[in-house]
Parts: C-alpha cells; structure tokens; sequence
C-alpha cells in the first residue's frame, strides 16, 4: 500500500520539528525520523492505528507518537496522513478531511 502525506500534515511536521529545534535540533532530527519511521510501516499494517475518537469512521485512524497524533485515513489503494498534531489541541474536522 502507498502512503500520501497531505500538505498540511508535512506542514505540521515542519512547524513541530522547527519548534523541538530551537531547544535541541538533534532532537528534532531524531523526532522527524522516527515518525516517518513509524508511518512507513502503514505500508504493509494500514490498521495498526486506533479508530479515531472523534469519528465513526473506522478507516480514519491515528498512531501516537509521543505527544503527538498522526492522523490518516485508509483509502482502497493508499494511506493518506491527514495531520500531525500535539495531544492536547482540539483537531479541526476539516483536517480529517484532508
């Protein structure tokens, strides 16, 4: 299965990793790398997220990684990443639209 990062989830990665590399950019390198690592493996285990809470759609799910929600929808030939975002912020239902 292919996986399709939206623009605005890599918009988030971008502002989370800017944000960790002000303190300590080496800890931003590694956060980067491991959510693409964690997110590769939705290639080959695209249910290995829960089911979204906020929705009854069983095909939109998130991993956790850290502080941090990556929320993607399982489609018939791809996994869409939809967004990136910290635990504690309330996610928009326009970013589970993608």
């Amino acid at each position: 299965m292919k996986v399709l990062w939206s623009p605005l989830a890599v918009e988030r990665v971008s502002e989370i990793a800017q944000y960790i590399a002000r303190d300590n950019p080496s800890a931003a390198e590694k956060w980067v790398k491991t959510i693409f690592s964690k997110v590769g493996r939705l290639k080959t285990f695209p249910q290995s997220g829960r089911p979204l809470p906020e929705t009854s759609d069983q095909n939109i799910r998130e991993l956790i990684h850290g502080n941090y929600r990556i929320i993607y929808r399982i489609e018939k030939i791809r996994v869409s990443i939809l967004t990136v975002r910290h635990g504690k912020q309330m996610l928009p239902v326009e970013e589970m639209e993608g």
